[in-house]
């Protein structure tokens, strides 16, 4: 045989033992004979080129790195769904649909995963592209990470059609979350708060072999034909029973996990099985969902400015556990910020085990007479770490005594402060405390500031306790000899932090300013400041009243810009950035000139346009106009694109607000 047929089949084969182990879980061949046929396959592509292709089977394992995702607009909306936490909505929601419809109704019925929306697109029966769900017109290209999760099919079968988009959310079961955890304490990395969360950040990692060790899952929800083929499913219950057909991950897998009812009986009959049986799921949901099976009557239905009115989603309750509070102890953030933390006995919460809870200050402590000693009710919803919601009055130890608040910074010691207007209490010792300071180079190094690859909490743990950084600017005179004699440092993880180090010396000035971790200036607040003031002399030169002329900037703000550029070690720190080669001066797009043709002028974007919706927005503001986030009486133009809702367009109609195509804004800015 051929070599060209040999991998042809050798894909289709390996394609097919990998639906039937991570799918179907039900393996016809053993590891070894598994990894003997990849193994002949990787040796027979590296001896051909000329056939690479990005789904083959041996791009499972990653190795692909990327240092941006690529921000593609979304072949339809993204469109969130309405919530309810109430019982009696979700069966007036399904009576008043079962009422207007001319004839019976069918609702389709299934969980609400708790993970990572994505958008999967096909052609030629080929994965192309997977986008996540952004702000819904908008999504961050990420193929590159999904290609390595082993549910989700790479190639279709003839059948599928040519070409189609499937919906649905990736998740990291709770047993891959717990290897992972587990695996990380063993190397003395600081461990993961949450499957959810952990999903997320692990599609945004830059490694692709690093996500395909995850163990990220996924399981579709929607399936979106292509709107010129020949397929046509009548209802969503269809796209999904053909979705399974083709090799995807559906919840027909799982019991009573997807049902078709009739009657709003049906539907609150499987929302109250759920209730009861989500905790003996492998993986976590935070409700449910109830749509109509029929596109026909969707069609009908239509939607608001934001969700469909043909589906809606349950949020069950909260998750609690009780346990003992064995002790309070404090942590330092990176502005001074004290934060109570409650320790506790471990306890089991929607799938991961709790033992520490936040105590948010000292007001919600004497609220609730929380205690070292107390029996506490623990909730775990959105929150990162979760948090003490009351007490068990009735279990309080005999010789319980009530909590008084720290005095003194738990790090450096120095005498805690509060101002009147603010519930929590801060260290105000910012240049000695070690802790603020580490919390400092931890935010100047993240992504969305300088993107410095590598450098987490445990690099910066490192370092410090080395004494190599004392401060940000102390990253750039790291050199390799001296990072070679660290733990676990070896020549590929020194060389990559230096290159992330070197890397960052390109993030825009508008990333540096927010790096820097001025107090109360946050991304939005440091675009429209650099920008606005266009270098940091003239930021740094600029008086409260100069401040103010910005509508991001209130009093709060611009006493504390005033206030950080007048310290003189914040002074010395700038003028090291500066020597070591950051970006301190806006740079305007390549070819595009800015002005001031807006000015005075406020916008309103939304719907789908020809460029992405953010590109939009920078051209308003590059040429002097002011975004707002809602349309309201102060709006002087609502930039309409496709889609768009039409309660946006009746809002802005009732107000007087005029209406641009993306054509018109486009003759007004001279473009």
């Amino acid at each position: 045989m051929q070599e060209e047929e040999r991998i042809a089949e050798l894909r289709r084969t390996l394609h097919a033992h990998n639906h039937r182990y991570y799918v179907e879980a039900a393996p016809t061949i053993s590891d070894r004979e598994f990894d003997a046929l990849l193994a002949e396959l990787a040796l027979l592509e590296s001896a051909r080129p000329d056939l690479a292709d990005p789904n083959s089977p041996t791009r499972r394992v990653g190795g692909g790195f990327t240092d941006q995702f690529e921000k593609v607009a979304h072949s339809r909306p993204m469109l969130s769904l309405s919530n309810s936490y109430n019982r009696e909505e979700v069966e007036d929601w399904a009576s008043r649909i079962y009422k207007e419809s001319a004839g019976e109704t069918r609702f389709t019925c299934e969980l609400k995963y708790d993970g990572v929306a994505i958008a999967l697109q096909y052609e030629n029966r080929q994965l192309v592209r997977a986008l996540t769900r952004g702000d819904g017109a908008v999504g961050e290209d990420i193929t590159t990470n999904v290609r390595t999760i082993r549910t989700i099919p790479l190639t279709l079968p003839q059948e599928a059609p040519e070409k189609l988009e499937i919906r649905g959310e990736i998740i990291l079961p709770f047993e891959a979350f717990e290897a992972l955890n587990a695996h990380r304490r063993q190397t003395g990395e600081k461990t993961f708060a949450n499957p959810r969360n952990t999903a997320a950040g692990s599609l945004k990692l830059q490694d692709s072999s690093e996500v395909a060790r995850r163990g990220l899952d996924c399981f579709l929800y929607s399936v979106l034909p292509d709107e010129g083929g020949a397929w046509r499913p009548g209802g969503h219950s269809d796209g999904v029973n053909a979705a399974q057909r083709w090799g995807f991950k559906t919840p027909l897998m799982l019991d009573r996990a997807f049902e078709i009812v009739t009657d709003v009986e049906g539907v609150m009959a499987f929302l109250a099985h759920w209730d009861e049986a989500r905790t003996q799921l492998p993986f976590a949901i935070d409700g449910v969902v109830m749509k109509v099976d029929g596109y026909a009557q969707r069609k009908t239905l239509g939607s608001t400015a934001k969700a469909p009115r043909w589906a809606l989603a349950f949020k069950f309750e909260t998750e609690q556990g009780i346990t003992r509070l064995e002790r309070i102890a404090y942590q330092v953030g990176r502005t001074g910020a004290i934060t109570p933390v409650a320790h506790l006995e471990p306890v089991p919460i929607a799938g991961t085990t709790v033992s520490k809870a936040s105590l948010h200050n000292a007001d919600q402590i004497a609220l609730l007479d929380i205690r070292e000693g107390d029996m506490v009710r623990v909730e775990k919803g959105g929150e990162i770490i979760p948090k003490v919601v009351g007490v068990i009055l009735d279990e309080r130890p005999a010789n319980s005594a009530p909590h008084s608040y720290a005095t003194h910074c738990p790090d450096c010691g120095a005498s805690l402060a509060r101002a009147e207007d603010e519930a929590r209490h801060y260290c105000p010792n910012a240049e000695g405390c070690p802790e603020q300071i580490k919390g400092r180079i931890e935010h100047f190094a993240a992504r969305r500031a300088m993107n410095i690859d590598g450098l987490g909490s445990e690099g910066v743990e490192q370092l410090w306790a080395a004494g190599m950084i004392r401060d940000v600017a102390d990253l750039y005179d790291l050199e390799r000899a001296p990072l070679l004699t660290l733990d676990r440092m070896g020549e590929k993880r020194a060389g990559n932090l230096l290159a992330g180090i070197s890397a960052s010396k390109e993030v825009p000035f508008e990333r540096v300013l927010f790096g820097l971790g001025i107090r109360h200036v946050g991304e939005t607040v440091a675009k429209k400041l650099a920008r606005h003031f266009g270098d940091v002399e003239s930021l740094r030169g600029a008086d409260e009243a100069a401040l103010l002329q910005l509508d991001v900037v209130g009093p709060v703000i611009a006493e504390s810009l005033v206030h950080w550029f007048a310290e003189a070690t914040n002074r010395q720190l700038l003028e090291r950035l500066v020597h070591a080669g950051l970006k301190f001066t806006a740079e305007q797009d390549p070819g595009v000139q800015g002005s001031q043709v807006l000015e005075g002028r406020s916008f309103v974007v939304s719907g789908v346009f020809s460029i992405p919706r953010d590109e939009l927005k920078r051209l308003v503001e590059r040429h002097g106009g002011r975004l707002l986030g809602g349309v309201s009486g102060k709006t002087d133009f609502l930039i309409a694109g496709e889609k768009m809702g039409p309660a946006k367009r009746e809002k802005a109609e009732r107000l007087g607000v005029s209406i641009l195509t993306e054509s018109a804004f486009f003759e007004m800015i001279g473009s």
